[in-house]
């Protein structure tokens, strides 16, 4: 197999990766706190010989998260929490830390602020964050601090990670950022709203189509590469 046919099929190897990534985008548009995904393509050159040209390749291994807000629906559950600015969510799994914007929370047996999974909800210092089972009122401020019964019991943290990309997914609505976080300041957390899932539906279905075209053009040359590459054998072996 030729260069050329090493490169077309490292870009469809890279286009592949991207249709999935797509794919799983589409599928997460009415997930309550979902960041969209993009790939990244970088080129990586290498030297043939002194007297050749370079070997571009193309690579598109790194998954982007993309941290742009998105749009927020009044529930009036006095647990569910949407922050309105930058920042996440940080909860503790059995793996670790993670970051998340889906603020759906309730209170475990133990009284302690939880999300879907069960996972508890962290404060900015990472500790978690204990709500009495008795209290009947409880309210919850811009910047986190909730109050039980009119007591402040705790506080919500917001933090990001120290590299903006320094962040990757660790299933469903988790991220991961594994160089650690930093408190968020200026950000405002709402009670009783929940944040949507920041993908465009129509955008992500455009950018479908462009891959899918993308992609049947590079398995076209590689049919047309295949067919040369016979017709030459057939062409030397008629010859000898």
């Amino acid at each position: 197999m030729d260069n050329s046919s090493y490169v077309t099929l490292n870009r469809q190897a890279g286009l592949t990766r991207e249709m999935q990534i797509i794919a799983n985008n589409i599928a997460n548009a009415s997930t309550t706190g979902f960041r969209r995904e993009g790939t990244l393509f970088a080129e990586h050159i290498a030297a043939l010989g002194p007297k050749e040209e370079s070997l571009s390749m193309a690579d598109a291994t790194v998954r982007l998260i993309d941290l742009s807000q998105a749009g927020l629906e009044q529930t009036r559950g006095k647990l569910d929490l949407a922050i309105q600015g930058p920042g996440f969510f940080q909860v503790q799994t059995p793996d670790g830390n993670r970051l998340t914007r889906a603020g759906a929370f309730a209170t475990s047996p133990e009284g302690e602020l939880v999300n879907m999974d069960g996972y508890r909800v962290l404060d900015a210092g990472g500790a978690p964050i204990g709500i009495p089972p008795t209290a009947q009122a409880i309210a919850i401020g811009q910047d986190g601090t909730i109050s039980a019964d009119g007591v402040a019991v705790g506080q919500v943290g917001v933090v990001a990670p120290v590299d903006p990309m320094d962040l990757f997914d660790a299933g469903g609505t988790l991220l991961e950022a594994k160089n650690g976080t930093e408190p968020v300041e200026g950000s405002q957390i709402l009670q009783g709203f929940l944040e949507e899932s920041n993908v465009s539906p129509v955008r992500e279905l455009t950018r479908m189509i462009e891959v899918q075209r993308a992609y049947e053009q590079g398995q076209k040359f590689l049919e047309n590469e295949h067919d040369r590459i016979r017709s030459v054998i057939s062409t030397i072996s008629r010859s000898s």
